[in-house]
């Protein structure tokens, strides 16, 4: 059985590849569900293991739905992989209502090409999974990675059944989202040929400060925050009005 590791940084990727692992999903920030890993990462990473590297390809946390410009930077992204030798894309869009994007993640697959092209877990926000997954294959993807669309993967094994069956082994259904050893044998019993899991565990490596760097303010699942034009209008003008009238008292 396979067992790809979702590894956020580059300690994670070693250790996987050291213990066994036969893949890894490389990505940053697992607390909004992975981004993007930083260039630097992704070429230690590429130049230390041997085992292959598929790379998460998603700008932003929050929602999948993406601006041009956004989709220019996934698409810079996937060439960026390609020409640091990575094994696979782990991607994906949709449209406003949770649907495939089919067009966009045609061209990303397209893109990626002759990489193997994953769907994310996107996958488990649209509203018709069964005739999403036959759409997936039309479009030419090779895995799709879901939790079945539950908060884990175990509570979602009976959609995962579903989708397996549908595929008949012309896509590869990766079930990930909570699998750990008190539960991963469910899987390989359920024959499933593949697993996505973390198995991360915290340390802390200095004392705790006096404050934190995180902001919930700006984390919100399903939109992203945005620095607002008005805003940043409104503080400038004051401030350069608050210069204007200070050298005039002088």
């Amino acid at each position: 059985m396979i067992v790809e590791i979702c590894a956020n940084s580059f300690e994670s990727a070693f250790n996987a590849q050291q213990a066994g692992a036969h893949r890894i999903e490389l990505c940053s920030e697992l607390v909004v569900g992975g981004i993007t890993p930083s260039y630097g990462l992704i070429k230690q990473v590429m130049t230390s293991l041997s085992i292959p590297v598929f790379v998460l390809i998603r700008p932003r946390s929050g929602d999948f739905n993406y601006s041009d410009a956004e989709f220019k930077i996934i698409k810079n992204d996937i060439k960026l992989c390609k020409k640091l030798g990575c094994s696979g894309i782990v991607s994906g869009v949709l449209n406003r209502d949770n649907s495939v994007d089919a067009l966009r993640t045609q061209e990303l697959v397209e893109l990626a090409k002759p990489l193997p092209f994953v769907f994310h877990r996107a996958f488990d926000l649209v509203p018709d999974p069964i005739s999403t997954l036959n759409e997936l294959m039309a479009l030419g993807v090779q895995r799709v990675l879901t939790s079945g669309q539950e908060s884990t993967a175990l509570k979602g094994l009976e959609l995962m059944h579903k989708l397996k069956s549908q595929a008949k082994n012309a896509i590869t259904i990766l079930p990930g989202g909570g699998i750990n050893l008190e539960n991963a044998l469910q899987f390989k019993e359920a024959g499933f040929n593949e697993i996505h899991c973390s198995l991360s565990k915290f340390h802390q490596h200095v004392i705790q400060p006096k404050i934190s760097m995180k902001s919930p303010v700006h984390f919100n699942e399903f939109g992203n925050s945005v620095s607002d034009y008005s805003k940043i209008e409104a503080i400038i003008k004051l401030l350069q009005k608050s210069s204007f009238s200070r050298t005039l008292d002088e």
